[in-house]
């Protein structure tokens, strides 16, 4: 049974209660990167998780708004960017804070790539480039499954996490 087909049979929580709660987790900051014919794009994801180890399965969800879901569809890859307590401005600036958009936010910072041709940070602590393999369209979000098939780590450094609201450093 498809469980979205279906009324609810009990009450949703609201949207703000909804982010509150799940700012109670600590999560990684991570930049989720995109390339295709009309050029990179990029976005601050909080919402990547492992799927699976083998094969190594990676999903991320990016919301509709963002212009980047278009570009990882057309792309049909992604990198997830790991990012170093040192990256706050990178982070903010990929979190929609300032005037710099779309490809414009990638002006600042060393970028490469690895195998996919989607852009790699290399001031990441580490990075997955992956293709993608599935994308699940929900109301809102697009949630890509991706096969990962190159990565880089430095092996060294503290993640930047994002708690309550905040970016903060495990150290």
């Amino acid at each position: 049974m498809n469980h979205s087909d279906r009324e609810p049979s009990h009450p949703s929580i609201g949207v703000k209660e909804f982010w509150r709660v799940l700012g109670e987790r600590a999560v990684g900051a991570t930049i989720v990167t995109a390339s295709d014919a009309n050029g990179r794009a990029g976005l601050l994801a909080l919402s990547v998780a492992h799927v699976s180890a083998d094969p190594p399965i990676v999903l991320v969800s990016v919301d509709h708004r963002t212009s980047a879901r278009n570009t990882i569809r057309e792309a049909g890859h992604f990198a997830v960017n790991i990012l170093a307590d040192s990256s706050l401005e990178t982070a903010q600036r990929f979190g929609g804070a300032g005037p710099l958009k779309g490809a414009d936010r990638f002006e600042d910072g060393r970028w490469s790539q690895l195998t996919t041709g989607a852009p790699i940070f290399l001031d990441a602590l580490a990075a997955l480039d992956c293709l993608v393999e599935e994308c699940v369209e929900r109301p809102t979000t697009a949630i890509f499954l991706g096969r990962v098939v190159a990565s880089m780590s430095k092996g060294e450094g503290r993640p930047l996490v994002y708690f309550r609201g905040a970016y903060t450093s495990l150290g």
